[in-house]
This record gives structure tokens, C-alpha cells and sequence, in this order.
């Protein structure tokens, strides 16, 4: 059976989330060819910068304290208001491309259990059950019809209903609100499962993607196959995701693993706090003198695709495209984090591709690991030693500067209002 197949071959219907979602628009409509001028209009710009040797800069350099990184209070204060309060991206439609699949995890301190029912809707819910609170499954996926808590073996369907209490008339009635599990704001956008990790919170899912989600859809991640998926432990979660937005250390850092003639200046749009990195590598030549209506939709999707506060999508040539989504999440305090890397393919994979994949994902390890994540940790330990210092963004690395900007602008955003301002406000920054 192939990898993110459903056993009879067929994928599930493309059902969204129930709660505020909204269907991704078809290719050729009218917001996709809106989204397809926006690609060749940054690609015309990035080619003109590759021509001239000029880059797009910041005003200025940044600055950020460390005590931003190292103080547990300020860590506490992103868990409570970016982590708990965002939309985050729970799971991948290529993980649950199955019915009845679910994917259960845990993120800031709250677990999580995401299933695609049988009705081929994607929900999401607190993995707690409603009778003591114990946790329904273990974190990790698997397939299941019903949900039995191991505890008094309460059981729900997966569309979190209840529909089995032990010795029900032993128990005692129970109230409308206990009904079924506490389910959670969901959407299922681009590939993406988008989702709250708290009930109470709005989600303003099409306020937070800032119509991003549209630009994402043009990588088909809807439509991909899941070969293969690894986790990595790691420092701090903004010290690892600085490195996510930063090309300037690529020939240097990577020198034996990339190379040193790999491409470190780029230009970084945004549409409000989620960034596309475009590096201005010489490939983009091949496209000088094609008639633009001629430029395929691929040649254009290049370079790095992040979703604040925690995701980046990269691509890699290994006998044709493959897409390595990481989910970077932080840990039990300010000085450690997990990231998952999701490997996906846009077709089913056969024994030989697969075993070029499986040497990219041990390579990608290995640099991410041993190169990115050693050096992180020398960071947090260098931060941590001298909090009275600060780390820099130049005026070529916008992108930290933005993520930074954003991470502040919601900690201080001390209520639900001060938040939904913020979410107004929203803007997308495509520099010329």
C-alpha cells in the first residue's frame, strides 16, 4: 500500500473543517488566477534583483535582548498568548488522508486529538475525557472507528459524540454539556489543518492567514502523498526559528552539507506575519527572455514558505519534488523544543524513489541536528550566560526582524480586544 493512500486507492473528499472554514478555491478561479499574477508579478522582481546584484534591506539593524529568549516569565507570556491564542497548524491532510485517521499531539501543555471522521470532515478536540479527564489515546496517529478512554472505558465516535458510558444507569443523567468531547475550532486549508488550541478562543481563521492560504494552495500539498516523517529535539523554540527565516548563514554553516556556493540573500514578503523567503539564486535566469504566460506554476513557488509562529515548507529535488514540512513546537519551558519534519511527495512513491527519500530525510536530518540545532544550542548557552546582551538582525535579515515584531506585538496584546486589533491590522509587504 502506498504511503498517504487510502487501502482502496482513493483519497478522501475534499470536506473542510466545520468551524469557520472555508473551501479552497479550484484552480482558475478567479482568487487563484489573482494568486497566480501575484507569483509571476514577485518573480519578475526577484529576476530583476538577480540581474542587478541589489537586494531589498531593512531601515536598520535590530536588536533583540536576550533576556526575550532565556527569561522563563516572557516564555509563559508567548505560551498564554501566541500558542494558546493563534491558529496553529495541527496536521497535514496527507496525514489523515484515510477515514477515520487521526493524529493526536500535545502543544502548549494541551492535548490534542485530530481526526478525519468518517464523513471525511477533519475536526479537532481536547484529547481529554469528559468524565475525569484522562487522556483518550497517547500522542501519534493510528486509525480508529471509536475512541475508548482507558480509564472507565467511556467511548466516542469520531466525531467526538458519546456514545458509550460504562454502566450508564449506575451512573447517574448527564448534563447536555458533557455530551461528547470538547471539540476545537478547525479548517482545513491548502493541505494544512488549521486549529485553536483553546475552545474559547475566535480563531479568525481568514484574518490570521491574511489570504496566504491562497498562495499555498499553489503547492498542492491538498493532493500530496506522506512517505516519511522524523522528529528532532531542540533549544529554545525562537532561537530555532530564527534559523527557519535565515538564509545569510547558509555557505557558511553548510558549507559541507549544501555547499558554499549556496545562494545566502533573498527577498521576504509578507502577509502579515507569515513570510515567503525568495532567494535570489541565479536559477531564476532560466526564466530571462520566456514570454511570462509561459513561466510554469512550479518555476515560481521557490524558496521557503513559513507560517507564524512555527511552520516552514521547503522543497528539494529527489527524482522529483519533495516537500519537508516542519512543525517546530516548544517544549516544557524556555530552553527546549520539538520539531517534526513531514515528508511529501506529489504522487505515490515506488520502492527505488523511496529509497532516495529515505537518504535525503537521513541527510536533512543530519543537517538540521548537527548543524543547525548544535548551533543553536551554543546560542541559548551563550544567551543564557549573559542575558544583559542582545542578539542582532542585520538590514539583510529582515525576515527575524518581522517574526520578532509580531512575536512582541502579541505579547503585549494583554487581552482577547488588544488581539483582534492586531488581527485588523493586517497587511501584506511585498517589497519591489
Amino acid at each position: 500500500m502506498q504511503l498517504g493512500r487510502r487501502p482502496d486507492g482513493a483519497k478522501p473528499s475534499n470536506a473542510r473543517g466545520r468551524l469557520n472554514s472555508t473551501v479552497q478555491p479550484e484552480m482558475g478561479s478567479p482568487t487563484s488566477v489573482a494568486s497566480r499574477e501575484l507569483l509571476v508579478k514577485q518573480a519578475r522582481r526577484t529576476l530583476g534583483h538577480v540581474r542587478s546584484g541589489t537586494m531589498p534591506l531593512g531601515d536598520q539593524i535590530y536588536e533583540v535582548p536576550a533576556s526575550k529568549y532565556v527569561d522563563p516569565a516572557r516564555w509563559e507570556l508567548e505560551i498564554e498568548r501566541i500558542f494558546r491564542r493563534v491558529p496553529l497548524v495541527l496536521g497535514l491532510a496527507a496525514e489523515l488522508s484515510d477515514l477515520n485517521t487521526y493524529r493526536a499531539l500535545t502543544v502548549a501543555g494541551t492535548p490534542i486529538l485530530v481526526i478525519r471522521a468518517n464523513d471525511g470532515v477533519v475536526r479537532a478536540f481536547l484529547n481529554t475525557c469528559r468524565h475525569r479527564g484522562s487522556r483518550i489515546v497517547d500522542d501519534g496517529h493510528g486509525t480508529k472507528r471509536r475512541f475508548t478512554c482507558p480509564y472507565h472505558a467511556w467511548t466516542y465516535s469520531t466525531e467526538g459524540k458519546l456514545v458509550g458510558v460504562t454502566d450508564r444507569s449506575l451512573f447517574g443523567e448527564l448534563a447536555d454539556d458533557c455530551a461528547g468531547l470538547v471539540e476545537l475550532p478547525c479548517t482545513e486549508r491548502a493541505g494544512l489543518i488549521f486549529s485553536n488550541v483553546m475552545p474559547d478562543v475566535e480563531p479568525h481563521f481568514d484574518e490570521f492567514l491574511c489570504g496566504y492560504d491562497e498562495m499555498l494552495g499553489h503547492l498542492g500539498l491538498a493532493d500530496s502523498y506522506l512517505v516519511g516523517q522524523q522528529s528532532i529535539p531542540g533549544p529554545g523554540w525562537k532561537i530555532v526559528y530564527d534559523g527557519y527565516l535565515d538564509l545569510y548563514h547558509i555557505p557558511y554553516l553548510h558549507r559541507e552539507s549544501f555547499g558554499p556556493d549556496w545562494c545566502n540573500r533573498g527577498i521576504y514578503d509578507a502577509w502579515g506575519p507569515h513570510q515567503r523567503v525568495s532567494p535570489l539564486d541565479h536559477r531564476f535566469l532560466q526564466l530571462d527572455g520566456v514570454p511570462e504566460e509561459e513561466w510554469e506554476t512550479d518555476q515560481l513557488l521557490g524558496g521557503l514558505w513559513t507560517i507564524f509562529p512555527n511552520v516552514s515548507i521547503a522543497s528539494f529535488d529527489c527524482d522529483g519534488p519533495l516537500y519537508m514540512v516542519s512543525q517546530l513546537f516548544p517544549g516544557n519551558g524556555p530552553f527546549e523544543s520539538v520539531t517534526t519534519q513531514s515528508f511529501l511527495t506529489k504522487e505515490p512513491v515506488d520502492a527505488n524513489r523511496m529509497s532516495l527519500i529515505e537518504q535525503r530525510m537521513e541527510f536533512l536530518l543530519g543537517v538540521v541536528r548537527d548543524e543547525d540545532y548544535r548551533t543553536c544550542e551554543g546560542i541559548q548557552q551563550s544567551l543564557r550566560s549573559n542575558p544583559a546582551r542582545s542578539a542582532l538582525f542585520g538590514r539583510n535579515e529582515i525576515g527575524g526582524q518581522r517574526f520578532h515584531q509580531w512575536v512582541d506585538a502579541l505579547v503585549e496584546a494583554d487581552d482577547m480586544s488588544g488581539y483582534r486589533d492586531l488581527l485588523s491590522e493586517m497587511t501584506t509587504t511585498f517589497p519591489e
